[in-house]
């Protein structure tokens, strides 16, 4: 059993400024590549950061990045290496201590070695309409891979959502999502899994059932 909990705004909102002033300076390292643009997602754009204050491992930022490649110039391993090069090379200058390559996302960390702590991270993603460029540990090579069906319209759903008058579906959204994370059971179901079901159930309980 986990205890998340909300971190408060004023502690995440000059960290989130921070890392977007890293993410225009990628742009700037792969301009003769490709351009791309960004967007945070899931629960850092709806501002529900949250972490366990039980754990050492911090709180984290989603991030999509959407490169400009519609004539298909570059392959999937060609964007991702020369994304993962440049995000390594100027975390650094904002002191991530890592950069790490998982099957989904690229993930820097920073890390209090005085504690052995996470004190934060940020995980990327590199989308293109409905696919992400997804890593395949055992073959070691990068692939375009559709989305899971559970973050279709995902988004277009949470802003019905919050911008419900009373507030009443939104508060159950909050309470949910900190819910399923502090019973999570499962090491494979990250942040960003636990939103995507939340927005999902809650769309479904109360305006799938409206609109009948």
């Amino acid at each position: 059993m986990y205890n998340f909990q909300y971190v408060p705004k004023d502690e995440y909102k000059p960290i989130k400024e921070q890392i977007k002033q890293l993410i225009y300076e990628v742009q700037d390292e792969v301009r003769d590549h490709f351009t791309f643009r960004f967007d945070f997602i899931g629960s850092t754009k709806r501002n529900m950061i949250s972490r366990d204050i039980k754990s050492n491992i911090g709180f984290d930022f989603d991030v999509n990045i959407e490169v400009n490649d519609d004539e298909e110039n570059y392959s999937a391993t060609n964007i991702r290496i020369i994304l993962k090069e440049a995000i390594t090379k100027v975390s650094r200058r904002y002191r991530f201590n890592k950069c790490e390559d998982s099957t989904r996302v690229i993930t820097i960390k920073r890390i209090n070695h005085w504690n052995s702590s996470i004190d934060y991270s940020c995980d990327f993603a590199i989308v293109y309409g409905n696919q992400y460029i997804r890593f395949n540990k055992k073959s070691q090579k990068y692939i375009w891979a559709y989305q899971s069906k559970g973050y279709e319209h995902l988004e277009e759903r949470a802003d019905i959502l919050k911008h419900d008058t009373s507030k009443k579906y939104w508060n159950e959204v909050r309470e949910t999502y900190l819910y399923k994370k502090n019973i999570n059971d499962n090491p494979d179901k990250h942040s960003r899994s636990l939103y995507a079901e939340t927005i999902n159930e809650i769309y479904k309980w109360y305006l799938n059932e409206k609109n009948k």
